[in-house]
């Protein structure tokens, strides 16, 4: 009897142990990313931002004012698969937005995968090249698939990385047709997106829509040395090519963000089940027409009092659904800033142009006198250059030694500070100056050679459906906001690791890290 009695407190006391445990996990969980979110500017308009937005989660979370996104040229489809597996593209695979596809001879999402159609797109795309875990992976596996997941982005790229797997569902909004769409990948589609799709999308009223700034023009001085006395009015009833995808450079697509973000909390139930769920919102802040802040300040500005705006109404909608003190939330940005512009040459800052287009045309010159009258460089894509690795077996040339002279070759090119091989990479010697080149590449979609081009240079695309882009070596301070009832709230005046966050955000739902994550959570979450 007394065996029995001890047994069964044993068991009573684990029971109570599990229930406190499971009473500490959220019901929600919200991932916030905001493509391009410039901690300075945070700190540069802090004092006109209202009390609901960014001022309650930096006032009321752990806010890191410096993410340190650890591999060269971050893009919004890297940087997120960062945060969101906790390993760098070395292992996780997804090294840019896009990859250039040979078969075709265009350039195409990293995400291409014509086994899977689309709905309400022509895009046949799935998350199979992402090559690790996510967040959301883990929890839908720890949960036995019972937790609801979705995630909802302006980009599919955005929406297939913070989706990841095994999400519900993965939703953006596409160029084309203005609705908000998926891949068969996954396998739902909401009755009330469906719905939404057929009645209100984003084509049916995109004629109708203006943005103009919120405050008069001359009180736009956050950024005193772009500001301005013109004002602006943008409107897209005239756009009849690309004005979806331009209507998503502005901040207007933050409201439609929004607009689909209060169906899922409406009629989604979440936070209503024993396992925690997980909704992923992805905004803008980037530049209209991507270009540079210089050109469009008073819009820069706007778009982040816009935003701050949006994030208080998302605030106010989890809290009316599912209730803040049931959820935890984090807010991140995507590491990368696209829109630096070639210095006047008024201020005689050192710049030149480097011309991929004739650097692959004098390359394949160089290596026909050496190896005979053949098309040996496939492409130039996002400052790597691809050999024709076929052509190189089949003419049973090594790897390396063809590599190498290439190198070689590129390296006199004016603008080009170094040129690193593939073989160096994967087979060399490590050293603290190629760690972050080699964070940044993976051996199944990376080039051959791997450039750095000259600070302040200006690459310049011959291609007239390609934007010229500045190298500017110098990353923006990326802010990262973690913010729940049990996180005390502090500024953490350090450096910290991009992958840091997933391990962390695994740590507060209490299942396992990404299975290629390696870093540890951050200390001040206990």
């Amino acid at each position: 009897m007394n065996r029995f009695i001890t047994s069964l407190i044993v068991v009573l006391a684990a029971a109570n142990m599990n229930a406190q445990q499971m009473a500490g996990v959220p019901k929600l969980v919200v991932g916030i990313t905001v493509d391009q979110l410039r901690g300075d500017y945070l700190e540069y308009l802090y004092n006109i931002f209202g009390e609901d937005g960014f001022k309650k989660l930096m006032k009321g979370g752990i806010y890191y004012d410096d993410v340190d996104f650890s591999f060269d040229n971050p893009d919004c489809a890297a940087g997120m698969a960062t945060l969101f597996t906790g390993a760098n593209p070395y292992y996780h695979g997804v090294i840019s937005n896009t990859l250039f596809n040979p078969n075709s001879d265009r350039t195409e999402s990293i995400f291409n995968d014509r086994n899977f159609l689309g709905n309400f797109t022509s895009q046949t795309v799935s998350p199979n090249k992402l090559l690790a875990s996510t967040i959301t992976d883990e929890l839908k596996s720890a949960s036995f698939g019972l937790s609801r997941i979705f995630a909802v982005a302006p980009e599919l790229e955005q929406a297939l990385v913070a989706g990841g797997h095994s999400a519900d569902g993965a939703f953006w909004i596409d160029n084309i047709t203005g609705k908000w769409a998926t891949t068969a990948f996954y396998k739902e589609v909401p009755w009330f997106l469906d719905r939404y799709n057929r009645n209100e999308a984003l084509d049916k009223r995109i004629d109708d829509l203006e943005w103009t700034p919120m405050l008069k023009a001359e009180e736009y001085n956050f950024l005193p040395y772009l500001s301005s006395e013109w004002s602006f009015k943008y409107n897209f009833a005239r756009q009849k090519k690309d004005r979806i995808a331009l209507f998503k450079t502005t901040a207007l697509v933050n409201d439609e963000i929004n607009k689909v973000v209060s169906l899922f909390l409406k009629n989604n139930g979440f936070g209503k089940g024993k396992n925690p769920d997980y909704l992923s919102v992805t905004y803008n802040a980037g530049t209209y027409k991507d270009g540079s802040v210089q050109e469009y300040s008073l819009e820069t500005q706007d778009t982040y009092l816009r935003l701050d705006r949006n994030i208080g109404e998302l605030l106010t909608m989890i809290d009316q659904s599912v209730g803040l003190d049931n959820t935890f939330i984090f807010l991140s940005s995507t590491g990368h800033y696209n829109n630096e512009i070639k210095p006047s040459e008024r201020f005689r800052i050192p710049t030149g142009e480097f011309k991929p287009k004739r650097c692959l045309a004098l390359l394949n010159a160089y290596l026909m006198a050496i190896y005979g009258p053949e098309n040996w460089v496939s492409h130039y894509h996002n400052q790597q250059i691809y050999l024709n690795r076929q052509l190189i077996e089949d003419k049973k040339i090594d790897l390396k030694e063809i590599q190498t002279k290439a190198a070689e070759f590129v390296v006199e090119f004016s603008g080009i500070q170094d040129v690193v091989t593939s073989h160096q990479l994967l087979h060399g010697n490590w050293n603290p100056d190629l760690s972050r080149c080699i964070n940044g590449f993976n051996s199944q979609v990376s080039g051959d050679l791997i450039l750095s081009v000259q600070p302040g240079w200006e690459i310049v695309y011959e291609d007239i459906n390609r934007t010229n882009t500045t190298i500017r070596k110098g990353s923006i301070p990326a802010p990262l906001i973690l913010y729940g009832p049990q996180l005390k709230a502090e500024k953490v005046k350090r450096t910290i690791d991009a992958r840091e966050l997933a391990p962390t955000v695994s740590s507060i739902l209490r299942i396992r890290s990404p299975n290629a994550c390696e870093a540890r959570p951050l200390p001040e979450v206990k």
